[in-house]
């Protein structure tokens, strides 16, 4: 959803700017766990709710947390539930996410493959996608047996797809053009 996007980017943006490297990885863990806190329907029904105050939510979201928040992620929280901006935290995560990857030259990658990625081949494909893409990739496997053979990658928002299922389209757009 774009308007969540565009909601959550100055947020990402200013966490961001407000950490150093190693700080920033490891809020990572903290921003998407109370962004899937924040993203139960249960929780986003109790934000809505004009009965209940803003420190109230604050204070079950903290409460939920196993562990101590960072200062800053805090200061993050607090000012999206007092601007009424629950919903986009689970976006503000991802592209905080993003922005924490792309500065240290990492990107996440999903491979969808008709079938399963021996180990020992895993390291090459991983390695011949790094040098297509240009930058490091943390590769995340699916299995989809929808592709009949071969794989289709998508790294943010760019996609190779050399799957059969890619090929048959386009011969069938070609047969039918």
């Amino acid at each position: 959803m774009a308007e969540l996007a565009t909601i959550a980017r100055p947020y990402a943006e200013a966490l961001d700017q407000s950490v150093s490297g190693e700080q920033a990885l490891a809020l990572i863990p903290q921003l998407q766990a109370l962004a899937a806190v924040a993203g139960h329907p249960d929780m986003r029904q109790l934000a809505d709710n004009p009965k209940v105050q803003s420190q109230q939510v604050l204070d079950v979201l903290t409460g939920v947390a196993k562990s101590a928040l960072d200062p800053k992620v805090s200061n993050l929280l607090r000012t999206v539930v007092e601007n009424g901006r629950l919903a986009a935290l689970p976006e503000i995560a991802s592209q905080f996410n993003a922005l924490v990857k792309s500065r240290s030259g990492t990107s996440d990658a999903t491979i969808e493959s008709a079938f399963p990625i021996d180990g020992a081949q895993l390291p090459q494909v991983v390695a011949a996608l790094e040098k297509r893409f240009g930058r490091k990739l943390n590769a995340n496997v699916v299995i989809d047996p929808a592709l009949i053979g071969g794989i289709r990658v998508v790294v943010g928002d760019e996609v190779l797809d050399t799957s059969v299922r890619a090929r048959l389209e386009k011969m069938r757009l070609a047969l039918v053009a």
